[in-house]
C-alpha cells in the first residue's frame, strides 16, 4: 500500500461525534475534491477507507445521501446532484446558492481548534498526498479553487505551519518540503502513526548517512596509509641499494626495517614495535627524514 493510502487509513479512523467537526471535514472535502459548485459536487477517490467513510460523514454533517455512490473496488466517484441537497450544504457553509462563484475557506466556521484540524484532515483526505519518506519529504494539498489554496496557506501559518504555495496546471498546491513540518501536520489532523513512520525513515536515512560517510572516511584514511607506506618503502628500497641504509643511524635503521617488515601496518601500529615503543609522531618524523634523505643525491 502506498504511504498516502496508508495516512488516509489511518485518518479515516478518526471518530464522528461532533457534527461541527463532521460538516468542517466534509467542508475540506468539497473544497479540495474534484468538483464543487452549485449544480454538482463530485469526490473521487480510491482509498477503500474514505469510500467507507463518506457515507457516514456526510450524513452526519447534513442528514443526507449521496446521489451516487461508487461499486467494486479502485477509483470511483460519489456525486451530488439534488438542487436541494446542495442548497443544504452551501448554506450550512453561509454560501449563496445558486450565486457563488469563487469559492472561499469561511473561516468563521473554523474558529475552533478541533473544526480547524477537521478540516485540515478532510482537505488532506481529497486533495492530499505525501511521498513515502524512505524516498523523500513531500506533502501537498491541491485544491482546483484559487481563493481556497491561498486562504489555507494562511490557516496553516495561523496554526503554527509555514507551508509554501504555487500553481501546478491551474491548481492552487499548498505543501511542505520538510520533514519536521510533515510529522507535525500529520500528527494534528490525526495521523500519529504515520507521522513516527516519517520520523523512523529520517531517522534510518541519518544512520545510513553517517555509516556511508564513517565508511568513505575510513576508506580514504587507509587509501592515504597505503600510500604513505609505499612512499616510504620505495625510499628505503632507493637508500638500500645505494648502500646507503647500513650508515643511518639506529633509530633511522629500525625504522626502515619495520617499514620493510610491515608494510600494510600504520604508522601508529608501527611506533608500538619499536624498542623501546615511541609514539606515532616520532616515528612520523624519522619516515619523513628517510623519504628526504632518499631524495638527496
Amino acid at each position: 500500500m502506498a504511504f498516502s493510502a496508508e495516512v488516509k487509513q489511518e485518518l479515516c479512523r478518526q471518530s464522528l461525534r461532533r457534527r461541527c467537526c463532521a460538516r468542517a471535514e466534509a467542508y475540506g472535502i468539497l473544497l479540495f475534491g474534484n468538483t464543487f459548485h452549485s449544480r454538482q459536487a463530485r469526490i473521487i477517490t480510491e482509498s477503500a477507507a474514505l469510500k467507507e467513510r463518506l457515507p457516514r460523514l456526510f450524513y452526519r454533517a447534513f442528514k443526507l445521501d449521496f446521489d451516487q455512490v461508487p461499486e467494486g473496488e479502485g477509483k470511483g466517484a460519489f456525486l451530488l446532484e439534488d438542487p436541494d441537497k446542495l442548497k443544504t450544504i452551501f448554506e450550512s457553509f453561509d454560501l449563496d446558492w445558486p450565486d457563488s462563484v469563487a469559492l472561499h475557506v469561511n473561516l468563521s466556521l473554523l474558529e475552533e481548534d478541533h473544526c480547524r484540524t477537521a478540516f485540515l484532515r478532510g482537505a488532506f483526505l481529497a486533495g492530499g498526498s505525501v511521498t513515502d519518506p524512505r524516498k523523500g519529504y513531500h506533502l501537498e494539498l491541491v485544491t482546483s479553487h484559487y481563493h481556497v489554496g491561498r486562504e489555507t496557506q494562511a490557516l496553516l501559518q495561523e496554526a503554527g505551519f509555514f507551508p509554501k504555495l504555487t500553481t501546478r496546471k491551474g491548481s492552487q498546491i499548498v505543501y511542505f518540503k520538510q520533514c519536521d513540518h510533515i510529522e507535525d501536520f500529520l500528527t494534528a489532523i490525526g495521523a500519529p502513526v504515520s507521522a513516527m513512520g516519517v520520523m523512523n525513515a529520517k531517522l534510518e536515512r541519518d544512520i545510513r548517512g553517517s555509516v556511508n560517510r564513517q565508511v568513505n572516511c575510513d576508506s580514504a584514511n587507509a587509501d592515504k596509509t597505503v600510500a604513505a607506506a609505499a612512499q616510504q618503502e620505495a625510499a628505503i628500497r632507493k637508500l638500500e641499494r645505494a648502500g646507503r641504509l647500513t650508515s643511518l643511524p639506529d633509530k633511522l635503521r629500525e625504522a626502515a626495517r619495520l617499514r620493510l617488515d610491515n608494510p600494510e601496518l600504520a604508522l601508529s601500529q608501527l611506533a608500538a614495535l619499536c624498542d623501546p615503543p615511541v609514539s606515532k609522531s616520532a616515528l612520523n618524523h624519522r619516515m619523513r627524514k628517510l623519504l628526504e634523505l632518499a631524495e638527496m643525491p
